[in-house]
């Protein structure tokens, strides 16, 4: 779970280091329930084998930022506690806010994102989705969304701490550091909501 936890705040730091440009399209099969209660968001573990390029980091700072950004907007009408919703709230506006930053330097820099052959984040932000889609309003879907944002923030920090050390880019790594407190915010805020649901 330490690694899913660590993907989620890789993921908001990725949202936080590449902008809104990339379409927010993710699956919306809400034609079955589930009673998964937690993402498995384990393949989000950055490979430590390969190494990324800035344009690699960019693109995956944009999809950890859009992913967070598109749970969250889920959570927002479809959370039961208020404190899921208000988070997920949050979890729109701040990655978004993060996306629009890395856009932002990509531009300045003249980098196109490309993502690694060795993305974690796509597949694990897609698996997330899919769960929240398919769990039915109610605590299951809220315990399930906050486990995962809890999983997904650790996640995340993983990959930036990663992408931190590859880059030899100086701005990039200055965005990413930059990011990496509200990442952590996100996750002391999950960790605090997920102990107030059980």
């Amino acid at each position: 779970m330490s690694q899913g936890l660590r993907l989620t705040g890789l993921i908001v730091a990725a949202l936080a280091v590449v902008a809104c440009s990339k379409k927010e399209s993710y699956g919306t099969d809400t034609t079955a329930a589930s009673s998964t209660i937690s993402a498995d968001t384990s393949a989000m573990a950055p490979a430590t084998s390969a190494n990324w390029t800035d344009e690699n980091i960019f693109a995956l700072l944009d999809e950890a930022n859009m992913a967070d950004s598109a749970a969250g907007a889920i959570a927002a009408t479809k959370g039961t506690s208020s404190a899921v919703r208000d988070f997920g709230k949050r979890m729109m506006r701040d990655h978004h806010t993060l996306r629009a930053q890395g856009e932002a330097l990509a531009k300045k820099l003249k980098i196109t994102p490309a993502p690694p052959s060795d993305d974690p984040v796509m597949p694990a932000g897609q698996k997330h989705m899919d769960i929240l889609n398919s769990t039915a309003k109610g605590k299951d879907f809220d315990k399930a969304y906050i486990d995962g944002e809890v999983d997904i923030h650790k996640a995340v920090l993983d990959v930036a701490t990663k992408a931190a050390g590859q880059t030899q880019n100086a701005q990039l790594k200055n965005l990413i550091q930059k990011a990496a407190p509200a990442i952590q915010a996100h996750l002391d805020m999950a960790e605090g909501i997920q102990k107030s649901l059980k």
